[in-house]
């Protein structure tokens, strides 16, 4: 009998958030990634199937590039997977011709396609950006400079993610073949952001706009590959458009509640010394 739940990407922001969520409710996880005991890396099919076999259900982040998914979908139906909970973006069917996101969407189609009970979580930019990724280092050293405008974002709360990924992977009678956009409770621009964060770290952190090319360049200059610099400013010119600027109410839908404020975030890393100085 299938008694595992499999949590792909289990080391990184949502993963290990759902794993820990699961465990608590005593569920048995197997939690893979590429530094994990059970190791998954979507460059290797070869070892999917050792990690699929004895998993009733999958919470699952998209390949880093369009096109495995699609294999996966078929080798975890084939392995009796029953449930696939996909982490993806917010409004990603909005997205037109973009680069920026082509692998979320080609993983929806995999999972929507696939003969299985299915749930899409489409995330809006992540509150602890600021805190656990590519916001933080820049907000250690002062200053956060972005080709963001003025396009509020409603920042989601990772805890939430992780709620409503475990509602979706235990509930499937009530969310399966559902599609689900998250959002915080109200759009948050990013200089308020950043001052928010300021007052309660007690640090003296600016926000400053800057063009798509000088934030690929500094990307650039960080290590980051050229095309991965440029698909990520090309969200930004996303973010422009307005689109995902508003709120939803599929949280409260999915957890029965208001999803957690950006401010609750603040405080509790502000807390934690996300932002104090090294």
């Amino acid at each position: 009998m299938n008694a595992h739940t499999l949590v792909v990407g289990a080391t990184g922001r949502t993963g290990r958030r759902v794993a820990a969520r699961l465990r608590l409710r005593g569920i048995p996880v197997r939690a893979a990634s590429r530094s994990s005991p059970a190791h998954f890396d979507w460059s290797q099919p070869g070892g999917w199937d050792a990690v699929l076999r004895g998993v009733d259900a999958a919470y699952v982040v998209p390949p880093p590039v369009p096109g495995p998914a699609h294999a996966f979908a078929a080798r975890a139906a084939a392995a009796g997977v029953r449930r696939l909970v996909l982490l993806s973006g917010r409004g990603a069917d909005g997205w037109g011709g973009s680069e920026f996101g082509r692998n979320m969407l080609s993983a929806e189609d995999a999972v929507r396609g696939a003969p299985l009970e299915w749930t899409v979580l489409r995330a809006s930019n992540f509150a602890q950006n600021f805190g656990e990724d590519v916001f933080h280092a820049p907000l250690l050293a002062g200053e956060l400079a972005l080709p963001a405008g003025d396009v509020p974002e409603p920042f989601v709360d990772v805890e939430d993610i992780a709620d409503a990924a475990v509602v979706a992977l235990t509930e499937p009678e009530r969310h399966a073949g559902q599609v689900y956009e998250l959002s915080g409770p109200r759009p948050v621009g990013f200089a308020e952001a950043v001052e928010l964060i300021a007052r309660a770290s007690g640090r003296a952190l600016t926000y400053r706009r800057i063009t798509r090319d000088a934030y690929v360049a500094a990307l650039v200059g960080q290590g980051v590959g050229p095309h991965e610099a440029d698909e990520v400013a090309e969200m930004f010119a996303l973010l422009a458009g307005g689109s995902v600027a508003g709120t939803t109410g599929d949280l409260t839908t999915v957890l029965g509640r208001a999803p957690r404020a950006f401010e609750e975030y603040v405080v509790r890393a502000a807390a934690a010394g996300v932002w104090d100085p090294l």
